[in-house]
């Protein structure tokens, strides 16, 4: 199924997101993750895409067994860097081959030092345009990603707007957010996009924070910001692990209630390849 066809079912579609594991071990782990959550019945799962040769291939395995082994809907990620034009239209005939017909063309960060191939695309517009051309492109479904709190490397919020205006225009059916841990930056976020004409529905994507390290680094690298009341939380939680997770769960649960109440279309999970924090922020939503 197009996943865009979810967002027309009168419901919240909900879904989680995996990295491919780099060991044999991390993928048994992730697939005992992806059973707990099975439980939850997703609308769908996504697996990001790397900058190395090995982790694409595991992304086009990872997405093509959860698909037709596991019977979740599952959308892979794809970006520009790295990859020829060739490379991409490979790594496109894997995907098609495995059955996948929904994907997340992405511009991609670009490591320190990076030289993209001749033919190289930069942008996620020019690589939902280049999908779109090719035999079948059209009957793809196509999300894209988008930054409440704008793109790090845009040099404003309005180029950022003209950024996911291009996207839309090339193609995208809807749009996943970066996480952010303030409401108000997601909502003002649509507001701006549906001035500009964006009409594809924008899901709120969410992390709960299992680990202060780990979210403020992140944080850090996504620009997003952690409002005072969440850091005072966590603050106070100190190195007391139980504590920290329970800070995390009641913010994120508390942010999804509000966003679908709000009008959000669904809730995007970034769960880090783990299920206690997220299956405990569904389960929440769901009592609701």
């Amino acid at each position: 199924m197009r996943i865009i066809e979810r967002f027309s079912q009168g419901r919240p579609v909900f879904s989680f997101e995996f990295f491919p594991p780099k060991t044999p071990r991390g993928f048994s782990g992730l697939f005992d993750t992806i059973a707990e959550l099975k439980r939850l019945e997703p609308d769908f799962v996504s697996v990001t895409w790397g900058a190395g040769g090995s982790t694409r291939r595991r992304t086009v395995e990872l997405v093509t067994q959860i698909q037709q082994e596991v019977g979740i809907t599952a959308m892979a990620h794809l970006s520009c860097v790295g990859s020829s034009r060739a490379e991409l239209s490979a790594a496109l005939d894997r995907l098609s081959a495995g059955g996948i017909r929904n994907l997340l063309p992405l511009g991609g960060d670009r490591p320190e030092g990076y030289e993209p191939p001749a033919d190289a695309l930069e942008f996620a517009s020019e690589l939902v345009e280049f999908i779109r051309a090719r035999p079948g492109g059209g009957e793809l479904c196509l999300a894209g990603a988008c930054y409440p709190e704008t793109h790090p490397r845009a040099p404003s919020p309005e180029d950022d707007i003209r950024m996911l205006v291009g996207k839309w225009r090339a193609g995208v059916d809807f749009l996943i957010t970066q996480l952010f841990f303030d409401n108000r930056d997601y909502f003002r976020f649509v507001e701006r996009a549906r001035a500009a004409g964006v009409e594809a529905p924008i899901v709120p994507g969410l992390m709960p924070v299992v680990s202060v390290k780990n979210i403020r680094r992140m944080a850090s690298l996504s620009g997003a910001r952690i409002p005072e009341p969440l850091s005072a939380r966590l603050d106070a939680a100190g190195e007391d692990d139980r504590r920290t997770h329970e800070v995390g769960v009641d913010w994120a649960a508390e942010q999804a209630r509000q966003l679908l109440e709000g009008g959000a279309p669904g809730i995007h999970f970034y769960t880090l390849n783990r299920s206690p924090a997220t299956r405990m922020v569904h389960q929440r939503l769901r009592a609701l």
